[in-house]
């Protein structure tokens, strides 16, 4: 950092700036040259007495500046310190996390740990979507025409009752590597993440909402589970379904897990006040679901290569299977360690 030049003013003014920095330069400059090598090599190459003496310093500017500004000296000699002391708190007091540190802690901690707190809602969320999936292949089964009131045109495209057995299996099927995901596969995906966003968005209603929504989507899923399985292809269509659903469906449950935790906490908010319940409610979700925005990223990624390079069903399931069991063994065991140091 340049060192300050004298402002050109009146001559007692000047000389009272010229003498007030010969007598405290001498600090300035041993701040400067040592936030000048902590910055280059940091602390690990500092000494003992290097570190200890790091604070004094900035002390020591602080003094200045506060004189300075008192008895109104040298403009720039004031911007000059300003400059030094707010540099000086930055790197003393500041965080000096750095990046694959935030990445790890949040990996290895942070999200697994936040969503081990969330096992009641989870089962919860889990047997919702799962009593939506048997509603919407029940009343299927027993009223096809349930389908048309459960799956809109824009959702089945092409898989609706008058599709042959041909046409719906040519939608399971692999595509040519040059083309792009079909347009219902891109619909899948938006409106997965559609249903995790809103899973979690409207839990703070007291939670019904997020109700609805898992429902509703279950019951998407089996009516159209019914309708593969109409036609002699329900374990093509699961195959199909378990590549990408697997990590797909967690998401939705996790998301459905973070709104009705929010809508818990608003009614039951314990011995804290509602305010503060959700608060820590919405910490502990707001965590979750940026781990469900990279689930829902990877499902999206095993959408594409599940359907364009994967056609053999035994392999689809196998890799659906393997992304389950890698999911919630993470979620599960990583991070306890540190949850029995904490106490």
């Amino acid at each position: 950092m340049a060192e300050p030049e004298i402002e050109p003013k009146k001559p007692v003014l000047q000389l009272k700036s010229q003498k007030f920095r010969e007598a405290r330069q001498g600090d300035w400059k041993a701040l400067n040259a040592a936030l000048d090598k902590a910055e280059r090599s940091g602390l690990g190459n500092a000494s003992i007495d290097e570190i200890l003496n790091l604070p004094v310093l900035y002390r020591s500017a602080m003094s200045s500046l506060s004189m300075a500004q008192s008895i109104s000296l040298d403009r720039n000699m004031i911007t000059y310190l300003q400059a030094l002391c707010a540099r000086a708190y930055v790197y003393i007091y500041g965080p000096h996390t750095r990046f694959k540190d935030v990445l790890s802690a949040f990996f290895l901690k942070a999200w697994p740990q936040s969503i081990r707190k969330l096992a009641a809602e989870l089962w919860l969320a889990f047997a919702v979507t799962a009593l939506g999936v048997a509603v919407g292949w029940l009343l299927c089964a027993h009223d096809s025409s349930w389908y048309n009131v459960f799956i809109s045109p824009m959702e089945s495209q092409g898989r609706d009752l008058g599709a042959s057995v041909k046409d719906l299996r040519d939608t399971l099927g692999g595509a040519d590597k040059n083309q792009a995901l079909s347009p219902f596969a891109v619909f899948l995906m938006t409106h997965n993440t559609q249903v995790s966003i809103m899973a979690f968005a409207v839990g703070a209603i007291f939670g019904l909402p997020t109700l609805l929504v898992l429902v509703q989507n279950g019951i998407t899923m089996g009516a159209m589970l019914w309708l593969f399985a109409s036609k002699g292809l329900g374990l093509d269509f699961a195959a199909w379904l378990t590549i990408h659903g697997t990590t797909e469906m967690s998401a939705i449950i996790i998301a459905g897990a973070c709104g009705f935790h929010i809508g818990r906490r608003l009614m039951f908010p314990g011995d804290r006040s509602r305010k503060r319940a959700l608060s820590e409610a919405g910490k502990l979700t707001g965590t979750v679901m940026i781990g469900v925005a990279l689930m829902l990223t990877v499902a999206g990624c095993l959408e594409g290569i599940g359907r364009q390079t994967i056609t053999l069903t035994g392999a689809r399931i196998a890799i659906g299977v393997v992304m389950l069991a890698l999911w919630w063994t993470y979620f599960t065991l990583v991070g306890r360690k540190a949850e029995v140091a904490n106490g």
